[in-house]
């Protein structure tokens, strides 16, 4: 892990059975050639792996979503990371639980333990080192001295490259028995929610404000996958090469109340979102976050442009 992405060495609670970070996702999504051109220009590394692709960082080994080619955009697993020591110890929770476990997907190369969630999207959970940060990621703004430009010319505007993937927003039929799944059975920790419209939930071993989130749809669905950038300059400059690019729809250049993160949504072309996210909260491994429960106007943006229509659609269902 690089020190310039604002990791040390792994941070665990004491006394907690829990997952140390979300490892990895899988989607499938109708055309893997319109995705990699969608993620490349977000500011991804992807990588042509087998029959589909992946999704990386710049200069980041870890592989944070893989993606299949299918007939329709569906999000289909996680793969959660834990400590060596407490791989057993889950296995014994699971069993304690009456949680089902299921074999390995065909193909797949794991030692790990395989269940489904209360909505049936699988879920891996697997000794893996702690790719969720330690401490809260540095966040940046430059500004230019007295008698100087600060602005660079959009001739020379760089490009934005994310430096790890934050968070994910499913959709689910039920927020209250999301919560609970992941909370009894992963250990995850509830950070604030709004009744049950939506919720954020932490790693107990130190996390962002939200490491998974869910919001209420008639159906499961993926709502977004949020992306850790340095600046709110970086939000405009990724916002902007998208946009040039043709990815005209989105929401941004906003601020979140839970979470509190500098946000711009690009749409991507099947109707859920990547998002440019900057100074988010954190929770570290050592301290109880005081978990609230908001009213509508207080949980989702504290300024920004008006909500689009269909932000909140769950085009999977």
């Amino acid at each position: 892990m690089t020190a310039n992405m604002g990791f040390i060495a792994p941070t665990k609670r004491a006394g907690d059975l829990a997952v140390n970070s979300l490892d990895l996702c899988q989607m499938a999504v109708p055309d893997l050639k319109v995705a990699q051109h969608y993620y490349e220009n977000f500011g991804l590394d992807v990588r042509e792996e087998g029959n589909g692709l992946g999704l990386y960082t710049k200069n980041h080994a870890h592989r944070w979503v893989s993606l299949s080619e299918g007939p329709r955009k569906k999000f289909g697993a996680f793969t959660f990371g834990l400590f060596e020591e407490d791989f057993q110890p889950f296995a014994a929770r699971l069993q304690s639980l009456g949680i089902t476990r299921v074999d390995p997907p065909r193909g797949a190369e794991s030692n790990g333990l395989f269940f489904h969630d209360a909505d049936g999207h699988l879920i891996e959970v697997k000794v893996a080192p702690k790719t969720s940060p330690d401490t809260k990621s540095q966040f940046g703004s430059v500004s230019s001295a007295s008698g100087s430009r600060g602005a660079p010319y959009r001739s020379t505007m760089g490009r934005t490259f994310p430096r790890r993937l934050s968070h994910v927003l499913l959709f689910t039929p039920d927020v209250s028995r999301a919560v609970d799944f992941y909370s009894r059975v992963l250990g995850l920790r509830l950070s604030d929610r709004s009744g049950d419209i939506i919720a954020f939930m932490h790693g107990a071993h130190g996390s962002d404000h939200h490491m998974v989130a869910f919001a209420k749809s008639p159906s499961p669905g993926h709502h977004h996958f949020s992306w850790d950038v340095a600046s709110i300059s970086d939000i405009g400059t990724g916002a902007m090469h998208m946009l040039e690019q043709g990815y005209d729809r989105g929401w941004g250049l906003g601020r979140h109340v839970l979470g509190s993160n500098y946000f711009h949504y690009v749409r991507d072309p099947w109707g859920s979102y990547c998002e440019y996210s900057a100074d988010i909260d954190y929770v570290p491994a050592d301290y109880n976050w005081d978990a609230g429960d908001h009213p509508a106007h207080d949980s989702l943006y504290v300024w920004g442009p008006n909500l689009p229509d269909d932000f909140i659609h769950n085009y999977e269902g």
